[in-house]
């Protein structure tokens, strides 16, 4: 029994069954550290998509060092065990460098948004490369998180959005100069049309008087209307009228599409729409029939 003990087999049995072990037990954590970081009633306090990762990165570590200790209890293999490591350590440190390259360009990004504030949380803004309108609704260190009208979110990291153009409608003054344009046909009274206008907005609620003292001495108008052009159908109308901000600015726009075409119809000005002349032919021939202009 003793020869059998002191014989290189059972040297060698003993380090096969080691590392049987040791790839066992590693197995085990592994399982077992997963299972813990899915409980709700772990210590750790992150959400769902946190304790994939981190499960998942836990195993992978338990992972590497088991199978590294278990090559380097074999004298033959220890060798490049060690090199492993080395070379684990090397290629870590690449990745981890051109991983931080555009994780510290984005926390830099971000200081300095936070910092010189070009944009705010709650702040209305339009990316000019996606010429949306959206709102800002958190800065972290990483990224912008933006709203759409729609309700979806747009994520940005900052070192992107720092380089981007951007207007921002809230920054330094929210008042707003409301463009209203309609169109009217060549014969109705220009004149008649443009008061019309002038004092739908002036009743609206929403209009703000946005004169200078010295302009409200000199009697200016508070809203101007303006004959901007002569387009094929129409002469185009447009009124400047001042708003607090950017989404009364909407909401006035709107109300006036509904009052000023009630009072257009009221007073018999129309608002141009094309013409179309219909010819229908007898019987296949060249001869025509009848004309008729529908809209």
């Amino acid at each position: 029994m003793s020869n059998l003990f002191d014989s290189p087999y059972w040297e060698t049995i003993v380090r096969i069954s080691t590392i049987v072990l040791v790839l066992m037990v590693t197995l085990f954590f592994g399982k077992i550290v997963k299972r813990l970081m899915l409980k709700k009633q772990t210590f750790v306090k992150v959400d769902t998509t946190q304790y994939k990762f981190l499960s998942h990165f836990l195993a992978g570590v338990i992972y590497f060092v088991g199978i590294i200790f278990a090559i380097y209890m074999i004298p033959t293999l220890r060798g490049l065990a060690t090199s492993w490591i080395f070379a684990g350590s090397g290629v870590m440190a690449i990745v981890v460098g051109f991983a931080s390259k555009h994780a510290f360009a984005n926390i830099v990004s971000g200081i300095f948004i936070a910092l010189y504030k070009p944009i705010r949380i709650g702040d209305r803004v339009k990316l000019m490369s996606w010429e949306h309108v959206t709102v800002v609704e958190d800065i972290t260190l990483r990224h912008t998180v933006l709203r759409t009208f729609e309700n979806r979110r747009i994520i940005i990291p900052n070192s992107i959005i720092s380089n981007e153009i951007l207007e921002n409608s809230n920054i330094v003054d929210e008042k707003v100069l409301k463009f209203f344009e309609i169109g009217i046909s060549y014969d109705a009274d220009l004149e008649k049309a443009m008061a019309i206008i002038k004092a739908e907005a002036m009743n609206h609620p929403d209009f703000m008087d946005n004169r200078s003292e010295e302009q409200i001495k000199n009697n200016d108008e508070p809203i101007k209307v303006r004959l901007i052009s002569f387009g094929d159908f129409s002469l185009n109308l447009r009124a400047y009228i001042w708003v607090k901000d950017p989404s009364t600015a909407f909401n006035l726009g709107c109300d006036l599409n509904k009052s000023v075409k009630k009072r257009f119809d009221e007073e018999g000005i129309e608002i141009p729409f094309p013409y179309r002349t219909l010819v229908f032919k007898k019987n296949g021939q060249g001869g025509k029939e009848e004309e008729k202009i529908i809209p």
